[in-house]
This record gives C-alpha cells, structure tokens and sequence, in this order.
C-alpha cells in the first residue's frame, strides 16, 4: 500500500517519513485515541509470505514490549491494519548514536555516559531473558536531554532464516553504508565471532557489540574492518584491535582494559554480563570526575577535553588524565606491572570480616571488629578509607580483591575472618595490593577475648606500616586510642552498632536502644555508646515514629553526655548537628558542629553527607553538591548518599537530572525503597502521575511499613490530590487527622495534602501545629516544592522567619 502524509493505520495518522533501512520504513504518526506522537515501523511486505519469520518476530516483540527500562524505547502494540503490518513505538525526539559519532568527537565522560546507559538497557533486557542481537549506533537513539533509548529489540532474530545454523549473510549486508568506495561497513561489523560463525548466542554476544560501539564512539572507527564480507569475518575472528591510543590521546589505561575485556574473542574471558560492565564504567566516570574537581586544569584531550556537567548542567572542560595519573583504578586483568615498593598506597577498603562460627548471633562480633578498624584507620588524613556501608556491600559474597579495587578505586584491601572460642577470639586477615593481586601482609592471631583491644590496635598499626603510611604523633595516639577498658561494654556497643545499623527498622532501632544502654551501665564513661544512642533516637523522631521533642530529648541528653567524655569524638559532634538542624533550627550551630566534626575526622563520609543536606536544606545546593559527592567519594556503594546526590537537582527544578540519578541507584539495588520514593515525588512534579503512583506503591511495598504507615498514606494521598483525585485524597486526609488524636501522625504531611488540594487555610493551620511539636520535616520548608502555592502568602513568609530560614 502507499503511505502518504494523512494516511490512516487503524488509529494511527501519518506525519511523515522519518527513517528507512533493511526491516521496513519509520513514519512519524498520531495516535488519535490517546493524542501523542508515535513511531511507526511498518514491516516489508515480503514478511506477510514468511508465517514462521512472522510468528518469531511476533513472540519476540511482545517479549520485548514487556521490557520496563528508562534506556529501552517503549513498545506500544504491534497490529495489522489495511494489509500493513506495523509496530508502534514512543516517538524519540533526537538523533541516533550513528549521527552523533559522524559530528564532532565524542568527549570521554559522554562517551563513558552513552555506553554505560546502553549496558545497562541490556543488563535489563538479557534479566528478560531478551537477547538484541542488533546492537548498533543505527540501534540506539539520544534524546535531547542526553538518555540512550536503545530500539528494535528482536527484529535482529526477524532477520535470521529460521534454524539453519549459519549466518544469514544477507541480514549481515542489509543497509550497508558506503563510507568509501569498496569498504563494506554494516551489521556484521558489529556481530561477536560465536555469531560470524552461527553458533548459539547468549547475551555475551550483546556485550561485544557494546564494546564495538564504545571503540567506535572513542576511535571515530570501528575495530574490526575489511574490504569486503569475508575479510571483516576475517578482522573479527582473527585480530586484535589497535589500542584506542592510536587514534586519541589522553585515553586512560582503565577505558583501554573495558574495552578490550567486551571484545575478547572468547566470550568466557569477555564480561559475563553487561551489569558488570554498565558498573565499570560508571565507576570510570565518577573518577574522572572526581579526579577533575580536585585538580582542574584548562588541559584538554579526547578532542576539546572531556566534558563534566557544572552546576548549572552545560558541558564544561576538565582535565584527561593520564593513565598514570589513574593507576588507582587498576582492574584485574590489567598487566602486571613492578610494584612500586617505595610509594606510599594511599587507598584502602577493609572487608567484613566473615563471621566463621557460622552462627548468626555472632555477625555483630565480626561486623563490630571490622568496623572498628575501619574507624581506626579513617582517622589517618593520608589515607582514604571506604566507609563501612560501601565495603558491607560485599558481605556475605565471595570477592577477589582486585575486582573490588577495580570497583571502588582502590589500591589495597583487607579480608579476613573471625572466630570467638569460648573465651578467646581468632582472627586471620590478609591484605592485598588491588594493582596486582600479590599479598602484602597476612598474619593470623589467637587472643583471649579481654585482649581484642590490644588485638585491633596491633592489626591497625600493621596494615599502616605495610601500606608504608607515615603517621604523625597524633595519629599514631588515635590507632591506640581506647573508647573503653570493659569488654562486656564493648560486646554490647558492637550489638547496638549492629542492629543501628538496620537504621530503616524501628524494631531493630529500639533493640539498638536496649544494647547502648546495656553498654552504659557496664561503662558510664563510654562515649561512642552515648553517641549511638543519640543517633537512634535522632533516627525515631526523623521518621516520624517518636514525637520530635521526647526524641531529640533524649537524643540531646545523650550526645552531651558523650561530649562532656570526649569532645574529640567526630560522630558525637555529627548527631550535635542533626539536633541542631533537625530540631534546634539553630541553623549557624549546626553548621559549626558538622565543621568540627569534618576536622575531627576528614574520611568520616556520613559528617560530610549530612552535612551536604544541611546546605542543601539552606539552598547553598552548590556547597552541597560538593559535600555530598565528597561522602560518595568515600562510600561510593552507599545507597541514601547515591540517593541524596538526587536532591540538590530535584529541589532545583531539574527533574529529569534527578530522575537519571535515581534511576542509577537503583541499578545497584532496585529493592531501595527510598530511591523508589523519590523517583515518585520527582514524577509528581513533572506531571506523571501515573507513574509517581506506581513509584509510591513500590515504595510502600518496599519499606517494611505497613500500607497503613502514616508517611506511606501521606505520600499516597498527595499524589491523589495533585493528580485530581481529590476524593481518594481526603478520604486519606480524614483518616489521618482522626489518627493524629491517639498517635503520632506527622502535621506537615496533613498540610502537604491541604496544599495539595489548595486548601490554603487549612494548609497553614496544619503547619503551625507542626511548627509548635518542632516538626522535623519543616527543616525543607526553604526548598520544597510542596509550598510553592503558599510562598505568596505573608503568612508563609513569617514561618520561615520564625523557623531561622527567613529573614
């Protein structure tokens, strides 16, 4: 049939004519029913004669359409309509990858970027048990505001003849561009050997192609050519690439290794999934950028410098390290190189302890003592020491030390075991050069358990020798420095730490309470006890479980107590300014205290993390941008810091800049619930509301609240009242207000939903009931977005003035 601009297809009118190749014509359309623009790809004819084609193709794309990834296009139906058979897409309003590569050169962090998306639409599809089979940059579209959307998932099965065995050699040539007379380029150049060859695929042949595609976008080539079919199989069978070196200065020695890994002509020594490969460039990424922060230059290379978002999101010139300038990224299988016995290896990561008793009564004991070190280590300003919720990541799994220095960019690691024997303790560690994987230092020691002190001094002071650290005086007091002198308090603290530590679990909080009690009435003098239970109670009120004055009540009379002990300790000063801020309003304190607390100890990443909310709470989201990032930089696997590198872009307005954030958190761990949270509040405000909902929903089904949570039901009801569903709203709002009269119901989240149903007045009653229980939530008055509706009004005015963020 002929197509033509008003052409209808079913409910589909046609625009235009947007595309062409191999697997039919591109128009763009509109769908009449739900008023949105579409893509439609209407198949060749030839297909109606070919049942099975047609049948594998049909299985496939609606296994495909089932995909649900932020870098996958979105398959609305396939039909049939006037003889045509077609599939209709979202409409991408961009360009595709082959168009961006034949522009201008690529800069490395949008290269790095680009490829790490399309790993991880792959990670997601391969989970489906979806192979693509096509990848290409012809395959993989960029919007406008930088997201990959990866198409035409299974129309590369459509292109094989149905179980010969061999490679259709017709599909491989399908579409070719001539970039020079006789050089054949197209599909094949981007096929793994195990597909050249006809053998059974498995998603390892998708990694390839992503590798193909990430030389070409760096190279401005691809690796493998020939003049013509049978010298490009030649090419990818048979040669080695050149090194990305040869066409681009400034490449790191990590880019070269990714690359080369993807591109392994056996596919059991090439990354075994595309997850692992999305995480080693991220991790490339986030050094580079971090690595440009502290040592900005006007340098530049990979043509024009390599391009990092500044706060205000336009692409800026930063510096291209050498590779040298990088070896604390060294992977696994990098060469080995002469160790440098002299240097000082200024990064380190201390894995958990495997507890091996096996009995989980003893995991606090274990997780205590690695910890501990950990804490003790932190304190030297030299060395940068992973925070416990990165390493903590990794317990549990069997790990080799190099590829844990090649995900956290670190040039050391520490793995041991713990075992407790009646009344004596064993403990055997190793620690190993990440660069190379050699042994540094390996001992095993056997201590009554009324020497674990004297125990972890000795095991902190020789992993700083063997790192050939230099310590000053003070810093060689602190490694012996003793919180206490009484074990059974020691035991305790560990378990209360332990359980602190499950901080989203009100349950295991009060049993925290119990185990820092316990260790106070063994040592009234214990500091670090007196710290956690302050901590926990800040963490009950924060959550809106216990009433913001009792809490922070408690939390006050305890952190004083621990400074009034030792008014050096970091995480004491830390909780002083969560009071402070949370509860205190007194802004200029708190920020003095989280001051302190960075001083006291530079490597504490949960001081800088808070303390980037405090300035993000003031809307100085520039400093917090900073300070946030510097808390990633030391636990890099931290979900709620990845999380809250979210929010200064959310409170910004730049809502899909959040979202891409989000969305990378939960590619560590999609159970997160509350990155699941705010992707549904940064949903809410760019209107999609069925999607924010849904977010809600999984939030909820995530959190290990009951539906019925207060804060759940909240949330629920202020997307119902934004989205105009005003009726399931109140009904919430009605419940709420009825339970806030035998419990603690949070009073701003009652005037969020006032505001969200513009009920203004209402709104502002709720909110000076919050302001006389010192709701903590009425810390982001300055910033939200949920009061926008009230700024206007004197009255908001005079809250902010009366809570210290007004003048």
């Amino acid at each position: 049939m002929t197509i033509d601009e008003g052409t209808r297809l079913g409910r589909y009118e046609i625009r235009s004519k947007i595309g062409a190749g191999g697997m039919g014509e591109v128009y763009l359309a509109q769908d009449t029913k739900l008023d949105r623009q579409v893509a439609l790809k209407i198949l060749p004819p030839e297909f109606d004669s070919d049942a099975v084609r047609m049948r594998r193709f049909v299985l496939e794309a609606k296994s495909a359409s089932a995909l649900n990834h932020p870098n996958i296009i979105t398959i609305y139906e396939i039909d049939q309509a006037d003889s045509a058979h077609f599939i209709a897409t979202e409409f991408i309003d961009g360009e595709t990858l082959r168009q961006r590569i034949n522009g201008a050169p690529i800069k490395l962090l949008e290269v790095l970027d680009l490829a790490a998306q399309i790993a991880s639409a792959l990670s997601a599809a391969h989970a489906a048990g979806i192979m693509h089979r096509d990848i290409k940059p012809e395959n993989i579209m960029l919007r406008r505001d930088g997201i990959v959307k990866v198409v035409d998932f299974g129309l590369a099965k459509l292109n094989e003849k149905a179980d010969t065995g061999t490679v259709d050699t017709e599909a491989a040539t399908k579409g070719l561009v001539q970039t020079e007379p006789g050089v054949m380029v197209g599909t094949v150049a981007y096929m793994s050997p195990e597909q050249v060859r006809g053998l059974t695929l498995d998603a390892r042949t998708d990694i390839f192609s992503i590798g193909v595609v990430l030389y070409e976008m760096v190279a401005g080539r691809r690796p493998f050519e020939g003049a013509t079919f049978g010298d490009m199989i030649v090419s990818i069978l048979e040669r080695k690439p050149a090194a990305l070196a040869t066409y681009r200065r400034g490449i790191p020695e990590t880019l070269e290794w990714i690359v080369s890994k993807a591109l392994r002509k056996d596919r059991e020594e090439r990354y075994q999934t595309a997850k692992d490969m999305a995480t080693d460039l991220r991790r490339l990424k986030q050094r580079i950028e971090i690595d440009a922060e502290r040592e900005p230059s006007t340098h530049s290379g990979m043509g024009g410098g390599m391009a990092s978002a500044d706060n205000g999101g336009r692409a800026a010139a930063t510096t291209v390290r050498a590779p040298a300038q990088i070896s604390d990224l060294s992977l696994t299988e990098t060469p080995v190189r002469k160790r440098r016995s002299h240097q000082a290896i200024d990064s380190l990561a201390i894995l958990p302890l495997v507890n091996a008793s096996g009995d989980p009564n003893a995991e606090y004991l274990s997780d205590g003592i690695t910890e501990s070190i950990i804490n003790s280590l932190s304190q030297i300003l030299k060395l940068r020491v992973m925070a416990r919720s990165t390493v903590f990541r990794y317990k549990g799994r069997e790990v080799d030390p190099q590829t844990v220095g090649r995900e956290l960019g670190v040039r050391a690691i520490l793995t041991g075991r713990a075992l407790q024997l009646g009344d004596s303790i064993v403990i055997g560690t190793e620690l190993v050069d990440a660069s190379d994987g050699s042994q540094l230092w390996g001992e095993q020691y056997r201590r009554k358990f009324s020497d674990i002190f004297a125990l972890q001094e000795e095991i902190s002071r020789e992993i700083s020798e063997k790192l050939r650290v230099k310590l000053t005086g003070a810093q060689k007091k602190h490694l012996t420095k003793r919180y206490t002198e009484n074990t059974e308090a020691y035991q305790f603290y560990l378990k209360g730490r332990y359980y602190e530590n499950k901080w989203f679990n009100e349950a295991a909080l009060r049993k925290a309470i119990e185990c820092f009690q316990e260790a106070i009435e063994r040592d009234p003098t214990y500091a670090l006890a007196y710290a956690g239970l302050a901590d926990c109670y800040v963490h009950l009120s924060t959550f809106n479980v216990t009433p913001s004055k009792e809490g922070f009540a408690k939390a006050r009379a305890a952190v004083l107590k621990a400074l009034e002990i030792d008014d050096a300790l970091a995480e004491a000063h830390t909780s002083l300014a969560r009071i402070k801020s949370s509860f205190d309003w007194d802004w200029p304190t708190a920020e003095e205290e989280f001051k302190r607390a960075i001083e006291l100890n530079p490597n504490y990443a949960t001081a800088h993390h808070l303390y980037g909310r405090h300035l993000m709470i003031m809307g100085r989201f520039d400093e917090a941008t900073v300070e946030i990032g510097r808390a990633s930089e030391l636990d890099p696997l931290s979900l709620i810091i990845n999380a809250d590198l979210s929010a200064p872009l959310f409170f910004r307005r730049q809502y899909d800049g959040a979202i891409e954030r989000l969305r990378k958190t939960l590619e560590m761990d999609s159970n997160f619930a509350l990155a699941h949270a705010r992707l549904a509040v940064a949903y809410e405000y760019k209107g999609m509301y069925e999607e924010a909902i849904a977010e809600c929903k999984r939030m909820i089904e995530l959190s290990g609240n009951s539906a019925d949570n207060p804060s759940n039901l909240a949330a629920l009801a202020i997307l119902y009242a934004e989205s105009g569903r005003g009726d399931r709203a109140r009904d919430i709002l009605n419940r709420l207000k009825e339970r806030s009269q035998r419990e603690n119901v949070s009073p701003t989240e009652i005037a969020e939903i006032h505001a969200a149903l513009g009920e203004i007045d209402q709104a502002f009653e709720w909110l000076e009931m919050a302001y006389q229980v010192r709701s903590t939530d009425l810390r982001f008055l300055k910033v939200s977005q949920s009061w926008d509706s009230l700024r206007s009004d004197p009255r908001f005015a005079d809250l902010l003035r009366r809570v210290g963020l007004g003048e």
